[in-house]
């Protein structure tokens, strides 16, 4: 609705989160027209990119990339674990989400068992910046792609 648009007519993306996550039916609505598009959309740039072949690796970041069924679509999935604590805390420092929204958010997603179960790789970013990135940097070793 109209209600969550701001004064120069763009989405207030807040607003819009808020009542997506307050309701399951409208969640659920939203997903099946946006990740039809957005599969579309990745399928098509992954094509691309394999028939360049001027790149090594194609890193895909999405939402929902289990449930959206994207998994056979990778050659690993990499799971960027963090504790609950640290996430919520994230998210009020640099989205400013209530504890409510947060909570919506996370009932929404799957389980941590989920992630671990489809994982290939599992990072744990509850540390620092430089930590994550270390890991990052081994798993890239691993494969070869990480360059000196």
């Amino acid at each position: 609705g109209e209600d969550i648009l701001l004064e120069d007519k763009s989405i207030d993306k807040l607003k819009m989160a808020e009542r997506i996550f307050s309701d399951r039916q409208l969640l659920e609505k939203v997903n099946n027209i946006i990740h039809p598009a957005v599969e579309e959309y990745i399928l098509n740039e992954i094509r691309i990119e394999r028939k360049k072949q001027e790149i090594d690796v194609f890193f895909l970041e999405a939402a929902l990339l289990i449930e959206a069924g994207y998994v056979p679509y990778l050659d690993e999935l990499w799971y960027v674990f963090g504790k609950k604590e640290i996430r919520k805390k994230r998210l009020k420092e640099s989205r400013g989400y209530s504890d409510e929204k947060i909570e919506q958010i996370m009932e929404s997603q799957l389980s941590d068992d989920e992630f671990r179960k489809n994982a290939a790789v599992v990072l744990n970013n509850s540390c620092d910046f430089e930590m994550t990135l270390e890991q990052i940097k081994t798993e890239c070793m691993r494969l070869g792609i990480w360059k000196k």
